[in-house]
């Protein structure tokens, strides 16, 4: 995670702490890379806080990170990133760069999601993130993952998937929510069960998804380098 760990958000599922962040570090993206240097990476996740206070909202310092994992490895990159909301040319910088994966999770349902995102979130700017990826550039693969457990219906979120499929999302993760261990984040509504995560992840499938992941314990890196290896063209 770059950026601090400091998030401009006050998301109700997250225990990242919240308030005002640290400049940017500007040696990180070195660092980042000689990290993954040491540990032999061959796909490297690289996500964020949410930097609101930044004018383009970190995008440089992601731009940065990719370029020096890139100097210094062989390295696949998917990119985790927040939702540029107030810099939508922010995406066109980070494209530039082509990594690998570019994912942008949608996290909820729409009715769900200022109640879980926070009231600067926008579910159709969530798909517009992701569609705008696609334009750009085609061969980057896009990427989702869903929380499942919060209060969703199950028609709800198959609509969510069918817009994801529409903007041209590729790799979708399912997962179960677990609420962070204080009374101020959203209380869990549901445990899904393994086999309903199966039956859901078989209908993804069906519906156009090229690789999905989708069990009680799933989070947006679960076996990152596998989907994108699984889901590349022979």
């Amino acid at each position: 995670m770059i950026l601090g760990n400091v998030c401009t958000r006050a998301c109700s599922f997250c225990a990242v702490g919240r308030g005002t962040p640290d400049a940017p570090e500007m040696d990180e993206p070195e660092r980042l890379a000689e990290a993954a240097v040491r540990m032999g990476l061959k796909h490297v996740v690289i996500t964020s806080v949410t930097r609101d206070d930044l004018a383009d909202g970190g995008a440089e310092h992601f731009v940065q990170c990719v370029l020096a994992v890139r100097c210094r490895t062989d390295a696949a990159v998917e990119l985790l990133t927040p939702d540029f909301i107030d810099s939508p040319e922010a995406i066109e910088r980070i494209v530039a760069v082509r990594p690998e994966v570019f994912n942008h999770n949608t996290e909820t349902v729409p009715r769900l999601y200022k109640r879980v995102r926070g009231p600067r979130s926008d579910y159709r700017w969530t798909l517009e993130l992701l569609r705008r990826v696609k334009r750009l550039d085609a061969t980057i693969k896009t990427k989702s993952g869903l929380m499942l457990g919060l209060g969703e219906t199950r028609d709800e979120l198959l609509d969510v998937l069918a817009d994801l499929r529409d903007v041209g999302c590729d790799f979708l993760t399912l997962g179960q929510y677990l609420q962070p261990d204080t009374s101020r984040y959203l209380p869990v509504v549901r445990y899904v069960t393994p086999a309903e995560f199966n039956e859901l992840g078989e209908i993804a499938k069906r519906m156009g998804f090229k690789q999905v992941a989708s069990g009680p314990f799933v989070r947006s890196s679960y076996h990152a380098r596998e989907m994108v290896d699984e889901g590349s063209p022979t």
